[in-house]
């Protein structure tokens, strides 16, 4: 997933709350935003976690006036496949790419029928076998989150998809923690991941604001990655470690603007400061009346504004010349002259 522009996700996620209108509202959302793609979950809760499992802490804190297990609520936020046939088909009258990260086997091989154009694999599924195994297998572009994960895993999970066929491969660097302390993310290992598998690298992005993701964008991400939701005070474990849709939109315009400001990487003049050289750089000067046949010394110079004569790094090579003509005090050199 190499290129100019950053490949930009609008992490929809489950801030749906399991309710298609909702989740139509986010698309729409992460249109205006100017996202390339919004990105939902797809699940069957019951084969995800087990019926006893209790709540990671910030989905406890994000919901403290819940008093639910993790299946329960995973349940409640759960989408039928009918309803990811409706969004993808209105992602495509709304000109966005439709995603969504699947959770168990019988999800991707739902979302391959569905022909989603690449497969993101969620950080905790990453020393998953089976399941890297099955979806390295449909032979889609993958987008890899390394949140929680050592480079030894990273180096396991990545020869598990390309044994399996997985040819176009996209990792994500990632804290996983809901909000992720600024402190906490080191985004400098986004190119250490780079140096050590040659792939594309992205950033996914769980911390306050959007100041890291564009800080991430800087550095050279290929893909950035952050939660959207409709507002941040709704019920559920992600809408407040998400943007709202006039951030987001703020997020993107930065986010472009700093893929712009990269460039090539050559240290050269550009065309416009060509044309503010003459005004701003300075030219030797005659500080007085130098007669024809005399020869120039350190006093008779000076050194002003415009830089239309010749350069003050020529001054030295100046010095002991004799003027060719009669310059008159404050006159541009030129090596006419001289």
């Amino acid at each position: 997933m190499r290129g100019d522009k950053v490949f930009i996700i609008a992490e929809a996620g489950v801030n749906h709350n399991g309710d298609l209108r909702l989740a139509e509202r986010l698309v729409d959302a992460a249109v205006e935003a100017g996202a390339d793609a919004v990105k939902f979950q797809t699940f069957k809760a019951e084969r995800v976690v087990a019926a006893t499992a209790k709540r990671a802490e910030y989905q406890k804190k994000n919901m403290p006036e819940k008093d639910e297990t993790q299946f329960a609520m995973l349940k409640r936020l759960e989408l039928g496949f009918d309803d990811f046939r409706e969004l993808k088909s209105y992602c495509g009258r709304r000109g966005i790419v439709f995603l969504s990260s699947p959770f168990d086997l019988e999800s991707i091989d739902f979302l391959d029928e569905l022909g989603v154009p690449y497969f993101k694999i969620p950080s905790g599924e990453i020393t998953n076998l089976p399941f890297l195994r099955r979806i390295g297998r449909k032979r889609r572009p993958i987008i890899l989150s390394t949140g929680m994960s050592t480079l030894g895993e990273i180096e396991g999970a990545v020869e598990i998809l390309r044994k399996a066929g997985t040819q176009e491969l996209t990792l994500l660097h990632c804290t996983t923690s809901y909000p992720a302390p600024p402190e906490e993310v080191n985004l400098r290992a986004m190119l250490t991941l780079e140096q050590a598998f040659g792939l594309p690298v992205g950033y996914s992005d769980h911390t306050i604001g959007f100041a890291v993701p564009v800080a991430a964008a800087a550095l050279g991400a290929s893909v950035i990655e952050k939660h959207l939701t409709l507002d941040c005070r709704m019920e559920g474990p992600d809408h407040k470690a998400s943007l709202e849709p006039a951030e987001f939109k703020s997020m993107v315009e930065a986010v472009r603007m700093v893929e712009k400001s990269l460039g090539d990487g050559l240290k050269k003049p550009t065309m416009r400061e060509l044309e503010i050289m003459p005004a701003v750089r300075r030219s030797i000067t005659a500080a007085m009346d130098i007669r024809a046949g005399e020869r120039i010394m350190e006093e008779c110079l000076t050194v002003k504004r415009p830089g239309t004569g010749i350069s003050p790094i020529f001054w030295d090579f100046l010095l002991e010349r004799e003027a060719r003509c009669d310059i008159l005090v404050d006159t541009v050199l030129t090596w006419e002259m001289v």
